[in-house]
């Protein structure tokens, strides 16, 4: 009986080895590949394959493949061939960008087939989501996925004023990655890329789960909860104007597996962990020391989040959002004060975040603090932080140290260009050089890969993407694109492994399925949404201490001296998720997801325009045209100052080139006021009598419009930052609607009710005038029968002297009354989110 019992488990052992180097058998026998995005394309999108060999023939074309039919859809020889590339011999891009037709295909050359390709606009739908559930699991405190408490005693003090092991409230906020150090400039930054994701693109986002992170609605999209989440623990890290905490627990922390809620690593004082005061000199408390020399880095986090936090919380709690900006202030001011890096600090190994950068930390603080209170020297001090470091330094590089050049992108410039449109063209001519560096390395191989391999490479690519995406929404420029959907498809499986970067993202695909964490190494928990770190160079990962597989390589066909990756719980360089990685990453997925939301449900429309939100939402859009006329500018900017309302304003070309008007318009755009197009010369589109008679055809139309954008461009204002339409004469038709959808642009309208759009008339019109108090009266009737929400509620800035009766005298009244009724008063993209 025993010899049979060893016979059993033998052959079990045997046939486990066998599976397990199934994969590998395969690889081996194989010699070519075709790589893709695993999730999909979307139908408009750039769209392109990597054909990789370790052979020497190349191929002279490719087919599509209908998946369910087996027929031929599509035909090209649209490759372009590079040579070798890490374990490959051969290598070609195969674009099929103009195929755009929905459905699930192959895409074959010879008898090689790629994984399944999926064209459809909903294939990132829900991912920004979906990756939400990874910064829940890694929550410090109260645990939501394992429904359980932890590191609750944090934690004691060190290096601040107070006496060592002083007692102080730091539990909450995120661990770091698959250990539980915390720190706050990592938390910081996610927190930001959070809010900066809702406050983007807040339709792509859902409510699902509790300000906790157990499952149930509160009302509040969850990536707010979240990024709420961070904000808190990064108040308990700022508890006093001149006191800032930016680390807890150190590398001690690396003595074993054990879940986050079973942690008994003991720091010398019970379970509390070690909490560092941020002092801006070198740290460290064992054998090993930082280089810090200063605190603007991981201060001008914290204040650039404070106040983001602090304009989204700002209609939710008016009091949390005061002591956000309270926060951002104070924190900026250390930054001030003390400039250069506050690094994190190592205790027995040499591995910490040696960060070197801290310009961009504080343009973007100094912009976001400019935007909240228009406070001029706050917009000055951005554009000098914006000089000092005009472009990210890994950008172009071959390697840098670990987090060296930390945040990896610059959201500063882009902000900075939001209350300085002046400064449009010099700040996103930085992103720009910036790409260009990384693209004459990318250019040279099939995968476009310029992104160096150093430590958390995937963090980079994410960043790489994101910056690639701000630079085309403000300059419509594409020149990158195709660059930036190569970094956003090698993350999805277009890369020499064939394998996505996003533990369970595709479900169906090749993803991390043995990430280096306790939680999923000891338990089997899925960690679904985390970014790992992504691939190094072989002399990296050849040079690490305490590095090694635990299971047979499945992608050893695809290693190579340039570069390696394993999904082996053995290598926490490659494999190992991240939290802030992942925050970047909610913001990447949002703004793909973003490019094909389709139109509101309960927008309302008249001949293809919309013409009123949600009528569910108690919110209206107060909007301001003007084309000859701007005598009530300066009173309507400044009662909207005053009662703390963001206006929106059409203008017509011509009323942008007026050098009269221009200190007006710069004020708008100062003050974050939405501006967008009225056409270029303020055209009659078709006839007053007959609607569908149009009185210009298609080619008028566009030329016309394009030079309403290029009056626009003078004021720092691009096409992809205006992409509401108001027509001239508020007069349109189903063409004019069409012909606006295929610029890339959505038309809107006036809502109907009231007679608010009458204010121009003058008493020599007869019956067509209407004087302030008809006017007003119009707007409270309308109010008190059915409501004015989702309102589009049209004014002018400006008259003929004609008209002395001047309505816009009663503004400050009108928006008294609307907030009194408890309408919140919105932009027009706010509106019709």
């Amino acid at each position: 009986m025993k010899n049979q019992v060893l016979l059993w488990f033998f052959c079990c052992f045997i046939t486990l080895i066998l599976l397990s180097s199934h994969k590998i058998e395969v690889l081996q026998e194989n010699e070519t590949w075709i790589r893709i995005n695993l999730i999909g394309y979307q139908q408009e999108s750039k769209k392109v394959a990597v054909w990789v060999s370790k052979t020497a023939a190349v191929p002279e074309g490719f087919q599509i493949i209908d998946k369910e039919r087996k027929e031929i859809v599509y035909t090209s020889n649209k490759l372009k061939c590079f040579g070798g590339y890490g374990p490959f011999k051969n290598s070609c891009r195969l674009d099929f960008s103009e195929f755009k037709k929905a459905g699930h295909y192959l895409i074959r050359i010879g008898d090689v087939y790629s994984p399944e390709v999926i064209i459809n606009e909903q294939v990132y739908r829900h991912t920004a989501d979906f990756a939400l559930r990874y910064l829940r699991q890694q929550r410090s405190g109260f645990n939501p996925y394992l429904k359980d408490s932890c590191h609750t005693t944090d934690g004691y003090t060190m290096y601040g004023p107070m006496p060592d092991s002083t007692h102080i409230d730091a539990s909450g906020g995120w661990h770091d990655a698959s250990d539980y150090l915390q720190y706050a400039s990592t938390s910081a930054n996610a927190t930001y890329h959070l809010l900066a994701a809702y406050r983007d693109f807040p339709a792509v986002f859902e409510d699902g789960h509790q300000a906790n992170g157990l499952d149930g609605r509160n009302g509040q999209a969850d990536v707010l909860d979240e990024a709420k989440w961070g904000l808190d623990w990064l108040l308990k890290m700022h508890p006093k104007k001149d006191w800032l905490f930016h680390q807890i627990a150190d590398d001690r922390d690396h003595k074993g597996l054990r879940l986050p809620n079973k942690d008994e690593v003991s720091y010398g004082k019970g379970n509390e962990r070690p909490v560092y005061f941020a002092t801006g000199a070198p740290q460290g408390l064992g054998k090993f020391k930082n280089r810090s020399n200063g605190l603007a880095s991981v201060a001008g986090k914290f204040s650039s989040a404070f106040a983001l936090g602090s304009k989204l919380f700002h209609q939710k709690d008016r009091q949390y959002a005061k002591l956000l900006l309270d926060k951002s202030r104070s924190a900026y001011l250390l930054g001030v004060k003390k400039p250069g890096v506050q690094q994190t600090a190592p205790n027995r190994a040499p591995y910490f975040y040696e960060e070197d950068n801290w310009a961009d930390d504080m343009e973007l603080a100094a912009a976001s603090l400019y935007q909240q209170t228009a406070e001029q020297q706050y917009g000055r001090q951005a554009i000098e932080y914006s000089e000092k470091e005009k472009v990210s330094p890994w950008m172009g590089a071959d390697t840098a140290r670990h987090y060296q050049w930390y945040p990896f992108h610059n959201f500063g410039h882009y902000e900075t260009i939001k209350g300085s449109p002046a400064q449009k063209n010099v700040l996103s001519g930085y992103y720009k050089e910036g790409l260009e560096r990384v693209w004459n390395k990318a250019k040279n191989n099939a995968f476009y890969r310029g992104i160096p391999f150093i430590w958390c490479s995937n963090n980079l690519t994410t960043a790489f993407a994101i910056q690639s995406y701000l630079y085309f929404n403000l300059t419509g420029d594409e020149t990158y694109e195709e660059l930036a959907q190569a970094n956003f498809d090698w993350l999805f499986g277009c890369n020499p492994w064939g394998t996505s970067m996003v533990y369970g993202l595709p479900g169906w695909g090749d993803t991390p399925a043995d990430p280096h964490s306790a939680l999923s190494h000891l338990k089997g928990y899925p960690l679904d949404g985390g970014l790992v770190d992504g691939p190094v160079y072989g002399s990296i990962y050849r040079n690490l201490i305490g590095i090694k597989l635990y299971q047979p390589d499945e992608y050893a066909g695809f290693q190579s001296d340039l570069v390696v990756y394993h999904d082996d719980f053995g290598d926490y360089s490659t494999n190992e998720p991240t939290m802030d990685g992942t925050a970047s990453l909610v913001y990447l997925l949002a703004a793909y997801d973003q490019r094909t939301q389709p139109p509101h449900p309960q927008f309302e429309r008249d001949q293809g325009a919309i013409i009123r939100g949600d009528r569910a939402k108690k919110q209206l859009a107060l909007v301001f045209t003007g084309h000859e006329f701007a005598d009530g500018l300066e009173q309507i900017t400044t009662v909207l100052e005053k009662n703390k309302v963001k206006g929106s304003f059409f203008f017509t070309g011509i009323f942008y080139n007026n050098p009269r008007f221009s200190q007006g318009i710069k004020r708008l755009r100062q003050r974050q006021h939405y501006l967008g197009p009225h056409s270029n010369e303020h055209l009659l589109y078709c006839d007053w009598k007959d609607r569908n008679h149009l009185l210009i055809d298609q080619a008028t139309f566009e030329e016309d419009l394009k030079d309403n954008y290029a009056a626009m461009d003078k004021f720092g204002i691009s096409k992809a930052q205006a992409k509401f339409f108001l027509p001239p004469y508020e007069w349109h038709n189903q063409a004019i609607s069409n012909w606006t959808k295929e610029m890339g642009l959505t038309l809107i309208n006036y809502t109907p009710g009231t007679r608010s759009n009458a204010d121009y008339t003058w008493p020599e019109m007869g019956l067509r005038y209407l004087g302030s108090e008809e006017i007003y009266q119009s707007i409270l009737d309308r109010e008190q029968k059915s409501s004015l929400n989702g309102f589009i509620l049209l004014t002018h800035v400006g008259t003929d002297v004609k008209r002395t009766d001047k309505f816009y005298h009663r503004l400050e009244q009108l928006i008294r009354y609307l907030k009194a009724k408890g309408y919140q008063l919105v932009t027009v993209p706010d509106l019709l989110r």
